[in-house]
């Protein structure tokens, strides 16, 4: 008769196994013991969350809240249409709930969608701790000739995300930076400008486009960088709209000196390889 000798185990050496057992050190599997013959398996799936559009595709990025980074993004994408806005912050801050004219449903891949004329939509259906987290766009409808990603995200976090969205704003020829002409607004613009390329820039300035009149305080905020910005003509100015900061984003049309301004975007975007429209 064969005896079986059980050792104790300590509390300490339980807690280390379960915190093991949490950071996955066990998900490997064994190597297989001389001899046995494995049960057939299906071939993993490859998902290496790289987003690989065939459209054109500009981020958008507010560089503090309330900018009017969405209502610009969905402005550019009106005026560039067939096109698409995706926005990529939470849905507790999302600014496109009302903005459809149809609400097409959720995807299987986690987006909520919706349509606006010749504009689709797509906003994140469920919370995600990080960028990263984010599910894959989904492909763009056929003909749609610009994607523009309303980031939503500190821009100062998103190179740690490791993410598609941080891969997408680094690949972008362009990036819109939506500023707002207070003395905080021009800081945050500044520091949003030395995180990326100044000159892969553009800047759209809500509430005061011609620096040249703005009151001596706020001019004297402008960083160096802001001052390039301006100097070198990589500058748009986005009027501001009481009656549409009232309400928000709804189903009625976007007022019409924003998708002005969207084109003035575009036409400054055109150089870095994005078609202003009417052109291929």
């Amino acid at each position: 008769m064969t005896t079986t000798t059980t050792r104790t185990v300590g509390l300490d050496e339980l807690r280390r196994a379960w915190h093991a057992v949490e950071e996955g050190q066990f998900l490997s599997p064994r190597p297989m013991d001389r001899g046995t013959i494995p049960f057939p398996t299906e071939p993993p799936v490859v998902d290496d969350h790289v987003w690989r559009p065939r459209e054109t595709v500009l981020p958008v990025v507010g560089c503090l809240p309330q900018a009017g980074a969405t209502s610009l993004a969905l402005a550019i994408a009106t005026h560039a249409s067939p096109a698409r806005v995706i926005e990529c912050s939470l849905p507790i801050a999302s600014g496109l709930v009302g903005a459809a004219t149809a609400e097409l449903g959720a995807t299987s891949s986690g987006w909520t969608v919706g349509r606006r004329d010749q504009v689709h939509l797509a906003r994140p259906s469920a919370l995600h701790r990080s960028a990263r987290a984010l599910p894959l766009p989904d492909d763009a409808a056929a003909g749609t000739v610009l994607s523009v990603l309303d980031i939503g995200w500190n821009l100062g976090q998103l190179p740690a995300s490791d993410g598609w969205l941080s891969a997408a704003l680094d690949a972008a020829p362009r990036v819109v930076l939506v500023g707002a002409a207070t003395v905080p607004g021009l800081r945050r613009l500044e520091s949003a400008l030395t995180l990326l390329d100044p000159a892969r820039t553009v800047v759209a300035m809500r509430g005061g486009p011609d620096p040249r009149r703005w009151p001596r305080e706020l001019a004297s905020a402008m960083g160096p960088a802001t001052r390039d910005q301006h100097r070198t003509g990589r500058w748009v100015g986005v009027p501001h709209d009481r009656r549409f900061a009232l309400r928000g984003i709804d189903s009625n049309p976007l007022p019409s000196a924003l998708v002005t301004a969207a084109g003035d975007v575009l036409r400054h975007v055109g150089a870095a390889g994005h078609p202003p429209k009417g052109t291929s």
